[in-house]
């Protein structure tokens, strides 16, 4: 009963999710590239048996925050069974620490966090050194850092055109496919088109300038479930939707009654503090 219910519930979600995609893509200025938007859904703590259901609602592009997460979702035998075309987005933080676990996982498709140049040669030496001379390029996104908030990850944006020069010109296992931002949660877009975006569209344009790149080949990564729409009519080509396709998150370490209060206080207070830490992902 738990399956049908659950099969009823993703298909109708990424059916009306794919629907708004397509009605904001056509609300787009027609000065904007012409490329349609990828839905990246977004399966943090959510079941492998949810992802193979979206899977087989054509579903394709699937992300994840967490390293070890998608390490063993990826390496799932019923996923790698059931979604052969899948393909992986990571999206969270990557520590370098964590590069040649992540670079390990079946499907991978893109990395869409880079953040400094020394991270993108660490995800290049380790590419080459895993898959071989002859192996395809992997495709990575330059983070920016576009509201300035000290608690996201992503490069200052004026960096941007140095780190992807350096991408371009030096990691050549690497694919350089666009710009990432996760932008401040909440702006309220009756004061006008969200700035995080329209700064993130204008670095895309200095990097295309500085390196004679077409527009269109330079993927813009912005918007996840509270403003992906907006996102998309204002240039986003990758929009990242979690909760409103597989529902609220489920977290397994909340403390329970029988904790005593000052220890449930304690455990409370770190979980929320890692919670703002990553607010905005978790928005996802």
């Amino acid at each position: 009963m738990w399956k049908v219910a659950m099969s009823e519930e993703v298909g109708k979600a990424i059916q009306s999710v794919v629907e708004r995609v397509n009605q904001a893509a056509a609300r787009r200025p027609k000065t904007l590239p012409a490329v349609t938007p990828r839905l990246v859904a977004v399966s943090k703590t959510k079941p492998p048996e949810m992802v193979i259901e979206a899977y087989r609602q054509g579903q394709r592009n699937f992300g994840e925050n967490y390293v070890n997460e998608l390490v063993d979702k990826a390496s799932d035998p019923l996923i790698l069974e059931s979604c052969p075309d899948i393909k992986w987005h990571f999206i969270g933080h990557l520590q370098k620490n964590n590069v040649n676990k992540l670079l390990g996982v079946p499907n991978l498709f893109l990395i869409e966090t880079v953040d400094s140049v020394k991270l993108a040669e660490k995800v290049n030496s380790s590419w080459q050194r895993l898959r071989g001379e002859s192996m395809q390029r992997l495709n990575v996104m330059v983070q920016i850092n576009t509201s300035g908030e000290k608690s996201k990850h992503g490069l200052p944006p004026e960096e941007t055109v140095n780190t992807v020069k350096h991408i371009v010109s030096q990691c050549s296992a690497l694919h350089f496919s666009g710009l990432m931002t996760i932008g401040r949660y909440g702006y309220n877009l009756s004061l006008g088109p969200n700035p995080d975006f329209e700064m993130l569209l204008s670095r895309r344009q200095e990097v295309c300038d500085s390196l004679q790149l077409p527009v269109e080949e330079v993927e813009l990564s912005m918007g996840m479930s509270t403003d992906f729409e907006h996102a998309i009519e204002v240039g986003s080509t990758n929009v990242r939707v979690g909760s409103i396709i597989f529902g609220n998150r489920e977290y397994p370490n909340i403390p329970s009654p029988a904790h005593s209060p000052e220890k449930t206080s304690k455990v409370v207070s770190e979980e929320a503090s890692k919670k703002m830490q990553h607010l905005t992902v978790s928005q996802q």
